[in-house]
């Protein structure tokens, strides 16, 4: 039997991880009192043999009892039952837009400002993240995306470090980005938008990437880059980061920096134990 509290952040994708673990062939229950959880267990190792996949999702509206959950996982951890913690989050203003645009109450919000719930939140659900197996930041994370995670934990069974790693290409001219951890500067390199028959193409198009990496400055930078990260990233890791966003600017977003992104992307991903993400944020930008 392998049991999975999925649990996180409000907004944090919790419900929709439950939806895909479902697919995936998971017996799944949502907000189960905590106080059924220990009879649910029980029935699960006994008159129910033939389910051996079960997701079982918890979260703030658990209320006062949350806290008996500490001493539930620890003593199931403990026993023959095989149980792992998934903790969704994701950064506080990416919490506080879904929020917005969804036009939901925060459960903890009450009359006061999102911010004051979601900071409540934190505190309440610090011990669920802390004992966590598993850390998914969905900030950046499209549906599609998601799915490949969990499938690459639950099903794939492919080794997982709990690091994240948004690969961001931007503008300076647009402002750098707030949630960047790391920002490089490229604008060093050859600048295609000088040249008319590329001003109108993107970094993702083969005849832009060719003149960018122009004189080779661009495979030097990358290496020197790639290797400061393999030094960089298991240290992260050591340190509970559980989300790494790499800026790389030009001074549009849409040559060199999609050039330098897509290249830095396509080394990273030769680690399959990180998640790996690509964004252009202003490569559609005049």
């Amino acid at each position: 039997m392998k049991l999975v509290i999925v649990t996180g952040m409000s907004g944090a994708g919790k419900t929709q991880a439950l939806k895909m673990l479902e697919d995936m062939g998971f017996y799944c229950v949502d907000n189960l009192p905590i106080s059924l959880i220990g009879r649910f267990a029980d029935l699960l190792l006994g008159n129910m043999a033939d389910i051996n996949r079960v997701a079982l999702g918890i979260d703030i509206r658990s209320g006062e009892e949350l806290p008996q959950l500490a001493g539930i996982i620890k003593n199931w951890k403990e026993s023959d039952l095989s149980c792992e913690v998934l903790f969704l989050d994701a950064g506080d203003q990416v919490l506080i837009r879904r929020y917005k645009e969804t036009r939901r109450k925060h459960p903890l919000s009450g009359n006061e400002r999102i911010e004051r719930g979601i900071e409540a939140e934190r505190v309440r659900l610090g011990f669920l993240k802390q004992s966590a197996d598993y850390i998914i930041d969905t900030s950046h994370l499209l549906t599609r995306e998601l799915r490949h995670e969990l499938e690459k934990i639950f099903i794939s069974r492919q080794e997982y470090k709990n690091l994240y790693i948004t690969v961001l290409s931007f503008g300076f001219k647009y402002g750098i980005p707030s949630d960047a951890d790391l920002v490089f500067d490229v604008r060093f390199l050859p600048n295609p938008y000088y040249v008319e028959e590329l001003r109108s193409k993107t970094g993702e198009e083969g005849a832009v990437q060719d003149y960018v990496k122009r004189g080779g400055y661009a495979d030097v930078f990358l290496d020197k880059l790639y290797d400061m990260l393999e030094f960089l990233i298991p240290n992260y890791i050591l340190e509970g980061k559980n989300q790494l966003v790499i800026g790389i600017g030009c001074t549009g977003g849409k040559h060199r920096s999609v050039t330098v992104a897509l290249a830095l992307h396509e080394r990273l991903l030769q680690h399959p134990e990180y998640g790996i993400h690509i964004v252009h944020r202003d490569i559609t930008s005049a």
